[in-house]
């Protein structure tokens, strides 16, 4: 960079780790082509500190979420998009570089940020749909987002700047994370992950009999503080009527969200709460009341649930093909797909339903 150059993002972010780490010399990585100039790595750069305690950890910090060199977007409370993400992941004692698959996991999400325009925030969770080290045989496969214990969010020259922490969680932890929330869950089990460190070979948090029942109770009690939920093999057939027959609408789902779909249902209507599903061309609203009932108009499908078809839905939502009604709502069937879970390459290495 040139003497010219306004670095007072960058700077600001220096001068926060300067206060956690002193003198330490961070492993920096940093991107020789600008993403914006045809580079494939969005974020400016990365570093790596080491620390000791509780274990030890390496920490990495990113740089290129938030406004770097100088304040270039209209909005003035928040630095680009408000955060960069940091990650503390376990390492050996005798372990002197950061893995690369750590550092390549943070560009992926450089990229879903930049592509999609979506942003994190803290209690958010992402699935990764397979072990988020490629290749491992490790049991987290989803990633969930917390502010950093240790790196509070700051006021920049640039605006305000978050910094979040993620976070590796297994299946069954994203799970409870869904149909309860994402904080409690991690706040439960946090003994068990000081500093929300992630390591690779751990068992998940929901072996451990006190953190199980821990989730269980406020599950039950809260209900799920999921609202809205993606769904990629979302979609709606509309109804026909004919002289002679009748053929009812189709909503459709993948087998592999119609179990976590199913408990969402009784943590949300269940508890007074409404539910939207949104798919690639429409949007789904299961909303609590006292009959039951369905309309669709434009992109837009909405259902009415009451108590009981609430339960009877949830019952038969089930990672498995099939398809079924429901007794009070006559004239719409739910079917339920196979998922094609692929990796990187488009190439099916798993099937559910």
């Amino acid at each position: 960079m040139s003497e010219e150059t306004n670095t007072s993002g960058w700077d600001a972010i220096d001068q926060e780790l300067l206060k956690l780490y002193g003198e330490q010399e961070p492993k920096h990585y940093g991107t020789i082509l600008p993403y914006a100039l045809g580079g494939q790595d969005p974020l400016d750069g990365i570093s790596t500190y080491k620390s000791e305690t509780p274990v030890p950890y390496w920490h990495f910090v990113t740089y290129g979420f938030s406004e770097l060199y100088g304040k270039e977007s209209e909005l003035t409370e928040e630095s680009g998009y408000g955060f960069e993400l940091t990650f503390r992941l376990a390492r050996s004692a005798d372990e002197e570089e950061p893995p690369a698959w750590a550092l390549n996991l943070l560009q992926n999400m450089g990229r879903y940020v930049f592509n999609s325009g979506n942003v994190f925030r803290s209690g958010d969770y992402l699935d990764a749909n397979g072990p988020i080290c490629l290749g491992s045989d490790t049991l987290l496969t989803a990633l969930a987002f917390v502010y950093d214990p240790e790196l509070p969010a700051m006021d920049t020259p640039n605006g305000r700047v978050e910094f979040l922490q993620m976070v590796g969680i297994t299946g069954d932890e994203l799970e409870a994370m869904q149909t309860w929330n994402t904080l409690g869950v991690l706040a439960v089990g946090q003994d068990h992950i000081p500093h929300y460190i992630t390591d690779l070979s751990r068992d998940s948090l929901l072996r451990t009999s006190s953190v199980s029942e821990a989730v269980q109770k406020g599950m039950e009690e809260e209900g799920s503080n999921t609202g809205f939920l993606y769904v990629d093999q979302l979609s709606w057939t509309p109804g026909k009527k004919g002289l002679f027959s009748k053929t009812p609408a189709v909503l459709q789902l993948g087998a592999k969200q119609a179990g976590i779909i199913g408990k969402l249902l009784r943590g949300r209507i269940l508890k007074g709460k409404s539910l939207s599903l949104v798919g690639p061309d429409i949007r789904v609203v299961f909303e609590p009341g006292g009959n039951a009932g369905c309309t669709a108009e434009g992109n837009e499908v909405r259902f009415t649930l009451d108590d009981s078809t609430a339960a009877e839905f949830s019952r038969n939502l089930l990672p498995k093909e099939s398809t079924f009604e429901l007794t009070s709502l006559k004239g719409t069937a739910i079917r339920i797909v196979q998922t094609h879970i692929k990796d990187n390459e488009g190439n099916v290495v798993e099937t559910i339903g």
